[in-house]
C-alpha cells in the first residue's frame, strides 16, 4: 500500500498495489502494521457496505459526535463516487476545509478519514457499492452531520444530487 497525505490534516489517500498475473489480481486493502508504519494507527472494529443503485445518490455529510467519534477507511468495491471529507476539528490547521477524491472499483484508491472529519459521497454511476472499515464500533445515538451544500464549506460537487435522504437534507449549517 502507498499512503499519501492530502490537503486536510490527518486525511490520507491509500492506494492498494495489486499483484497481477495470468489469473488476475490480488491486493491487500488493509494491514495494521503497514498503517502503523505510515504513522496511522488503525485497527477497524466494524466493516460496513453501502449499496447505491442510482447515480447521483448523495450520502452525507456524516460523523459521530464525541466521545464516540469514528475513524474510517472508505473505498469503492463497485462503481464510482466523488468522496468528500470536511475538517470539523476547531483546533485543526485545516478547519472548515474540504477535499474531494474520485474513488472507484478500478482505481483501488481509499480515503482514510480521522475523527472529527465529516464524510460524504455522491455516486457517479448506477450500482455503486462503498465499503467502510470503522474504528471504534458504531455507537447508536451519536450520529451527526452537516448539510452537503453548506456555504461554510463551498464544496464543488461534480453534479447536483438526484437522491438525498430527508435526514441528510435537514442537517443544519455548520456553526463553529
Amino acid at each position: 500500500m502507498k499512503f499519501q497525505r492530502t490537503a486536510l490534516a490527518g486525511v490520507f489517500r491509500v492506494k492498494a498495489e495489486p499483484h497481477l498475473d495470468a489469473r488476475g489480481g490480488f491486493a491487500r486493502l488493509h494491514c495494521p502494521e503497514e498503517f502503523a508504519a505510515a504513522g496511522i494507527p488503525f485497527a477497524p472494529a466494524q466493516t460496513s457496505l453501502s449499496c447505491n443503485p442510482h447515480p447521483g445518490t448523495l450520502r452525507g455529510l456524516h460523523y459521530q459526535a464525541a466521545p464516540h467519534a469514528e475513524t474510517k477507511l472508505v473505498r469503492v468495491t463497485r462503481g464510482r463516487v466523488f468522496d468528500v471529507a470536511v475538517d470539523l476539528r476547531p483546533d485543526s490547521p485545516t478547519h472548515r476545509r474540504w477535499i474531494g477524491e474520485e474513488l472507484s472499483a478500478d482505481n483501488l484508491l481509499a480515503l482514510f478519514i480521522p475523527e472529527g472529519v465529516a464524510h460524504g459521497f455522491l455516486t457517479l454511476e448506477a450500482h455503486t457499492d462503498v465499503l467502510y472499515q470503522i474504528a471504534p464500533a458504531y455507537t447508536a445515538g451519536h450520529a451527526a452531520g452537516v448539510r452537503w451544500d453548506d456555504p461554510a464549506f463551498g464544496i464543488d460537487w461534480p453534479m447536483a444530487p438526484a437522491l438525498l435522504s430527508p435526514q441528510d437534507a435537514a442537517y443544519p449549517d455548520y456553526d463553529a
